[in-house]
């Protein structure tokens, strides 16, 4: 008798390229466990939106993972006798003991929080929040800072001029912390070794080093293989590709950089 080899059951060639393993594996999650905790503004409360609360930084702290200095900062519990402990952005030119006050009526100074409509245009602002009451969203890293263009009193809108240059219009009661996020600068100094880059990373999650795609062998990448490293097909997918093929520029007409002389709503004013 004539015996066939049973067929095997997985018919599908290749491997899982490396963005589709990020999506699921474990072993690419974020490495959280010496981190400080999450940072934030203050939960808004009665007290921040009709005066000021006071608060008093305790500690400058360092948060593995992250570039910028984090400041714990001690508020009075006014509805409890005890006292609440915030984590938030440390501003360039915070200090231990240095008071903050949070609210409406509170002074432009370095640390303090107000809302934007309290804030003159022209005035630099971190840790600004997207919407009323998130607890900060915008400029963050280190260094970070945005500019409040102006105002719209008849909106009860303010325009920003966030960190990558872009512009962004939120309400006028959303809070923000006054000045610069400390750490600034900190990419002018080179890594200058391996060792460096991986320390680094090894804090934030496995995200280094980087292979390059048509380094790799066809199996693990659609650029892999062939006996120089060429790319062989364009480097534009389409966004409806399936996950396997979606590497390199996806959906690079959509969105690519803005040449030539089109213009934009954001930008005409």
């Amino acid at each position: 008798f004539f015996f066939s080899r049973p067929r095997s059951r997985r018919t599908t060639m290749g491997k899982y390229v490396q963005a589709q393993r990020k999506g699921k594996s474990p072993i690419f999650k974020s490495h959280t466990r010496t981190r400080k905790g999450a940072v934030k503004l203050r939960a808004i409360d009665y007290a921040e939106r009709r005066g000021y609360v006071r608060g008093v930084v305790k500690e400058i702290l360092h948060d593995p993972g992250r570039g910028a200095p984090v400041a714990k900062i001690q508020f009075l519990n006014a509805y409890r006798f005890k006292r609440d402990t915030e984590l938030m952005v440390a501003t360039e030119g915070m200090y231990t003991g240095q008071f903050v006050y949070c609210g409406k009526k509170a002074t432009l100074n370095i640390g303090n929080v107000l809302p934007l409509k309290q804030v003159p245009e022209g005035t630099i602002v971190c840790n600004v929040e997207a919407k009323v009451g998130d607890r900060g969203a915008f400029a963050r890293g280190s260094g970070c800072f945005a500019v409040v263009i102006s105002h719209d009193e008849e909106k009860g809108t303010t325009r920003l001029r966030l960190p990558s240059g872009g512009k962004k219009t939120v309400s006028s009661k959303v809070r923000a912390q006054i000045g610069v996020v400390a750490g600034g600068g900190r990419t002018d100094k080179p890594m200058l070794k391996a060792g460096r880059a991986y320390h680094k990373y090894a804090v934030k999650r496995n995200s280094w080093p980087k292979m390059r795609g048509v380094a790799k062998n066809p199996v693990e990448h659609p650029f892999g293989g062939g006996n120089h490293q060429h790319i062989g097909r364009p480097s534009t997918v389409s966004q409806a590709a399936p996950s396997g093929r979606k590497v390199g520029l996806i959906g690079a007409r959509r969105t690519g950089r803005l040449r030539g002389v089109k213009k934009l709503g954001q930008d005409k004013d």
